[in-house]
């Protein structure tokens, strides 16, 4: 399942959770849609430059840390987080719908939100 495809279902559960005023732990979030805490950020990011892209309140917010509450570093969204976690808390999630997996993966080609892995220059294979 790619990025985009799995983002589609993490939309779903912080739609649900923005709709119910409540933050989920990574942890949390990790156990409801079965992967590690510690591989939610390229999973995130499709959101979150979806969110950008469209000028939505930043749904990623939503998801934070057990030991301050707090996003990661890899949220880059917004500055003030409790004013805009009640940006998130009053919008309409579940009437805006779900983005498809494509509509998801062009955010991220748009407006990436993780730093672009860079390689040095290419080296020919030699038979």
């Amino acid at each position: 399942m790619e990025a985009s495809e799995r983002a589609a279902q993490i939309w779903s559960v912080l739609a649900w959770a923005a709709t119910n005023r409540q933050v989920l732990t990574y942890k949390i979030l990790g156990k409801l849609i079965g992967v590690p805490a510690r591989g939610l950020g390229h999973l995130l990011e499709p959101i979150q430059s979806y969110c950008l892209v469209h000028d939505l309140p930043p749904l990623t917010i939503l998801v934070v840390s057990e030991d301050d509450g707090l996003p990661s570093s890899g949220f880059t969204a917004a500055q003030d987080i409790p004013r805009n976690q009640l940006a998130v808390f009053q919008f309409n999630w579940l009437e805006r719908g779900t983005p498809s997996p494509e509509d998801l993966a062009a955010a991220v080609a748009q407006r990436p939100s993780r730093p672009v892995a860079t390689s040095g220059p290419a080296v020919p294979l030699v038979d």
